[in-house]
């Protein structure tokens, strides 16, 4: 495999209009060509304006990252699309709430870490516990997977929410 071939994780912030339809176009066009979506975050940004931000992360070869962000740029409701993983730095973070149904030392361990990943307990009952964690995805996936054997019954994640660093803006 050649370098080019590599697949890479990479963010992609895109600024479109806030309108019926619009995140179908984007969605469509991932799905048309058989791309992959790993997290999709929406919001509105700018209700005076009508704009929404779309925050995506996919995975691809170089090649086809270039040609993802083409393509979103020649959508009509796009205004502008920024690769935030190539761009220069950025923050990115998720959240996700975390339910694990436990007793006894099991039950003392997922506070343990809990307290460790400075993940918040946010609704406890006799038999369980939801946590709320807040970070990068791999920190994340790392304290779901230790949560896996004490009890883990449900998550619920937010998706990657992302903004470059710095003076620049979307």
């Amino acid at each position: 495999m050649t370098q080019n071939e590599t697949i890479e994780t990479h963010t992609v912030a895109v600024l479109v209009d806030n309108e019926a339809g619009v995140l179908g176009r984007v969605i469509g066009l991932f799905s048309g060509r058989g791309y992959n979506i790993e997290s999709l975050t929406v919001s509105e940004v700018d209700h005076h304006e009508c704009l929404s931000r779309i925050n995506i992360v996919t995975t691809g070869t170089p090649m086809v990252i270039e040609q993802i962000k083409a393509q979103l740029g020649r959508l009509v409701p796009v205004h502008k699309v920024r690769d935030l993983t190539s761009e220069g730095p950025s923050v990115q973070r998720e959240l996700a709430l975390v339910k694990v149904v436990s007793t006894g030392d099991r039950r003392v361990e997922s506070l343990r870490i809990a307290d460790i990943f400075r993940a918040r307990v946010v609704d406890s009952t006799n038999e369980s516990f939801v946590f709320e964690i807040v970070g990068k995805t791999g920190k994340l996936d790392a304290f779901i997977r230790l949560m896996e054997p004490l009890g883990l019954t449900d998550v619920s994640r937010t998706g990657v929410a992302a903004i470059a660093r710095g003076a620049d803006s979307l």
